[in-house]
This record gives structure tokens, sequence and C-alpha cells, in this order.
């Protein structure tokens, strides 16, 4: 096991005071903290490499170029892909999703056809398809899910027929914590010749992931869900798939030739990275993936699953507590009402206590809908957080509930 002391002095923000009272950050499901080498490693290409990257033949432009590819790598080895050239960077999983919505509808997608997605997904997943149905006449199916949280995988097996041309499936919901059996899900769709769009912004911060080994097509992941910067993100598709796929956006980089008859374009992965990349965001990111390459993901991983059933069983202290998901698999989310209470409501006096959860729909309202709630109060994990802050959580719930 890592150590939790020598971890949180890391990350200078958590010794903050909320309102007189020590931060308890349970919010890395919309956003994770920033440990110091992420920052500065910012800092140090701002003041130190900064320069356009690519075609430069200055020093500065061949140093921040260099730092951008081996950033590029970095990424590659923690995902294991197979190449370089199948990890495309974007803002996000929001516009990684977007990009191949739009790529591959255009290749790919007739009046017609389907696009399957679960009942799980967050927005991200669902509006970007729900466009590419709306431009060309296509039609959303969905994988429905039981009453525990799980999706109904004969169901979805049922889903398939001969317009399906594509499953985009969350690997954890944001909502409920589940951890979705996606390679069973890919397997299933493999044997129908369909590919596969993992949405994989929970999961990535929380457990080894390994593209291959999963064998989906394409993989999606936001840097600062896996304490990188904001606005820098990536999206993993197999080079036979990137290939076939038309680019998302025109401009400098993804060209190799431009005359007003005809423009030829770049090789993977540049073919989808148009303009200029924020080169000091890419370099930060790989940062934290080092970071956390270090502490090591599977010690990671044990350590937010403790805090996770530790969680699970003291909130279940609270009269009139409903806990929602699965009790397993469980990833470090847990979502929650207190009967009788808005979840508006715990979270604002929850904050005045220090705490820091997220209420609301979570970008999931179809999930919602499914459960028969308007929204929850969200805590979710990460690998900084104690059980002491756990305990803090409790506590606070139980004397919202007094109040009441």
């Amino acid at each position: 096991m890592y150590d939790i002391k020598m971890v949180r002095e890391d990350f200078p923000i958590l010794s903050r005071k909320i309102y007189n009272r020590p931060l308890v950050y349970l919010d890395n499901g919309a956003t994770t903290q920033k440990p110091r080498c992420v920052v500065e490693a910012m800092v140090d290409e701002y003041y130190n490499v900064n320069a356009n990257v690519h075609r430069g033949v200055h020093f500065l432009s061949q140093q921040a170029t260099d730092l951008h590819e081996q950033s590029r790598e970095t990424v590659r080895a923690f995902i294991n892909a197979q190449s370089a050239a199948e990890i495309l960077f974007t803002r996000g999983t929001t516009e990684s999703i977007n990009l191949l919505a739009f790529c591959f509808g255009e290749a790919f997608v007739r009046t017609g056809d389907e696009i399957v997605v679960s009942t799980m997904e967050h927005h991200s997943n669902i509006v970007p398809w729900q466009m590419l149905c709306e431009r060309k006449g296509a039609r959303l199916r969905v994988i429905p899910m039981a009453d525990d949280g799980t999706l109904l995988l004969e169901d979805y097996r049922a889903l398939f027929n001969e317009r399906t041309k594509i499953v985009c499936c969350t690997q954890v919901s944001n909502v409920l914590g589940t951890v979705n059996p996606v390679k069973e899900i890919i397997g299933e769709a493999h044997r129908r010749g369909v590919p596969v769009l993992i949405d994989g912004a929970q999961s990535t911060p929380h457990f080894p992931v390994d593209v291959q080994e999963l064998d989906c097509d394409f993989f999606a992941f936001s840097g600062h869900k896996i304490y990188g910067p904001t606005g820098v993100g990536v999206l993993y598709g197999k080079e036979e798939w990137l290939e076939k796929l038309p680019p998302y956006q025109g401009g400098g980089e993804m060209i190799k030739n431009v005359s007003f008859e005809r423009t030829t374009y770049n090789e993977l992965p540049y073919k989808f990275e148009a303009g200029t990349p924020d080169y000091v965001a890419t370099h930060a990111l790989a940062r934290a993936l080092d970071y956390v390459s270090a502490l090591g993901m599977e010690q990671i991983y044990g350590h937010e699953q403790e805090l996770t059933r530790y969680a699970m069983e003291r909130l279940r202290e609270v009269e009139g507590m409903r806990i929602f998901g699965p009790e397993e698999p469980h990833d470090a989310v847990v979502s929650f009402l207190v009967e009788g209470i808005h979840h508006l409501d715990m979270g604002t006096l929850l904050d005045r206590l220090g705490i820091a959860v997220r209420t609301g729909h979570h970008c999931a309202e179809p999930l919602m809908r499914r459960l028969g709630i308007e929204g929850t109060v969200r805590a979710s994990f990460g690998l900084y957080n104690t059980k002491e802050e756990v305990d803090a959580l409790v506590e606070g719930v139980k004397r919202v509930v007094k109040m009441f």
C-alpha cells in the first residue's frame, strides 16, 4: 500500500479550509485535484519550452514537439495501444465522442441504420449519437437495465440486426458505480461484425485499462479526471478503423498538400488533429499518468475499493438511506438519497460543513428517469481520500438528517 499521508502532501488544495472547516473533497467523478508535479510541468514548459509544435526548425519548437510526442507514447503505453498512431489528442471525452460520432457517421451510417447505447450513459455518449441519427435518419437503440443497476445482456444481444452499425457503452457508470462487463459486450458485437466505443472517463482513473486485451475499437477518456489538466483528453482508435474515417476538422497539421483544387490529408494521428494542439496540457497529462503509474494502478484500485465498501457500509447507518447501484462490482462512486431530503438541500448543507459532493442528475437524465428520481447526492473517491473523510461525510449526513 502506498503512504496516503505522503500522497496527500502532493495535492496542496487538500490542506484548504472551507467555511473554517477542513476540505473533504468527494467530487472526483466530476474532476480530480492535481498533484504538484502536473502543475509544475505546465509552469516549466510555459517558462522554458514554449513554442508551437511540429514543422518548426528552431530549438524550442523541436523540444516542445519532442515533449508532445513523448506524451503520446506515454498515453499509448498507459492503455497498451499497439501504436502511438492510434492515440488522438482531444479536449476530453466529450470531444472524443463527438469526433467519432461525426467521422464514423459520415463514413458508415445511412438512413435506417441503428446505433446502440446503454441506459446508464452520460449525455456525452448519448447526444452526439442522437445528433447523428437526426442528421442521417438513423435510429438509437438502448440496452435496458435491471433494477439493481446492471445491464440486461440478453436484451442487449436481441438488439442486433443487419442495420446495427456501432455499440457505445460506458465502462463504469458515473452515477451507479456499475462496472460493466465491457469485454463481453465487445465480444458480442464483434461476433456480428460491429465495432464498439468504450467511454473510459470513469474507469481509467481507477483501475488498469488494456485496450488490446479488451479488444475495443475505440476508447475515450479525459485528462482532468485522472489528475491531469482540464481541456485535454484522448480518443484511442484501432489503426484499421481510423484509416477508414474522414477528418473531423480542417486546417493546419491535418494536411499533406493543399491547393484550391484538392487537399490531401496527413497520416495518423495528425489527420484528426487540426490546428495547434494544447501541447502544454498533453505534456502535463503524461506527467499525471506517470504519477498514477508510479503509485500503481492496482494499489489505487485496492485503496479506492476499500473506501467505497466502507462508505456504503457506514452510510447504511443513516435512517431512510437509499444507495443506488449494485453491491458488486461497484467502483469508486456512491450515489444516495435520504428519504424526505432533496438532494440539493443535502449537498448545500454538506458544503457548509466543508464536504464537497455532487448533486443533481449527473448528466444522466435518462438513467434518472429509469430509476424514477430527479437526482442523487454523489460522493466519488480518488487516490488521496481517506476513511476519516468518509466518516466526516457520514457524520455530516447524520447532522443534516437531524435538521430535517
